[in-house]
């Protein structure tokens, strides 16, 4: 929390800056592209990482799929700092599925519409159904790509530890029938969580992607299942 309130006092200028921006980027799709509203948030996100005095090391960019195909990130979820190291590590335009009433936090909230997400409730089952078909028809016609938390949330007590990812988040990899990319975060809870200004490493960890033709057959629970056994493995091997 003393590094999260530093980099607000710190960038309390720029905030007044970029915050106005990315809410005018964002009401204005048909004069700013997906390329420009991402190259805003990467901008964003490392000038977050610079001031926090975090050093972020990226393994298996290679794995990221090329081309204009859609895919889907499913990472796990350490703290507040995750999406920052994920995105600036992530070249081509991505985008987040957001709990809906985290998602309407100030800057959060400038955010999330800066990169067209997806705000999902944790209440409505109807509108969680809605928001997994709307994601799918995003990554299946649109070619876009998300990047999903299945944990759903992360203790305060984080460390290198996964919890139980919420099966029916893979729902919307099932329509899109997109290749899926496990992504495993470690130590991403130290920047944000510790309460510390020293200087700190994490890393971000893409994995091979799964294709469709690999989980068609499978349940949401057994797809789950195995995308956090890979994330689990990944953890152990670089930790």
């Amino acid at each position: 929390m003393l590094r999260f309130i530093y980099v607000i006092i710190l960038r309390i200028f720029s905030i007044m800056y970029f915050v106005p921006k990315m809410a005018h980027y964002a009401k204005h799709p048909e004069k700013y592209s997906e390329d420009d509203c991402y190259a805003l948030a990467r901008k964003v996100v490392g000038k977050v990482k610079k001031t926090a005095r975090v050093t972020t090391e990226y393994y298996g960019l290679e794995n990221l799929p090329e081309g204009d195909e859609g895919y889907i990130m499913f990472s796990n979820h350490q703290g507040k700092y995750d999406a920052v190291g994920i995105l600036n590590g992530h070249k081509r335009p991505c985008t987040v599925l957001m709990d809906e009433k985290r998602s309407k936090v100030f800057i959060s909230k400038q955010f999330v519409d800066l990169l067209h997400g997806q705000r999902i409730s944790r209440t409505n089952p109807i509108m969680q159904v809605k928001t997994l078909r709307d994601m799918a028809r995003e990554v299946a016609e649109d070619k876009r790509v998300y990047l999903v938390f299945p944990e759903g949330g992360y203790r305060k007590d984080q460390d290198n530890v996964t919890n139980e990812f919420k099966h029916g988040c893979f729902l919307c990899a099932q329509r899109a029938k997109c290749p899926i990319v496990p992504v495993a975060l470690i130590d991403s809870y130290k920047p944000f969580g510790l309460n510390s200004l020293k200087r700190v490493t994490t890393k971000v960890v893409f994995l091979p992607p799964i294709s469709y033709s690999e989980y068609s057959e499978m349940k949401t629970a057994e797809i789950s299942d195995m995308v956090k056994g890979r994330i689990d493995a990944a953890i152990k091997e670089y930790t």
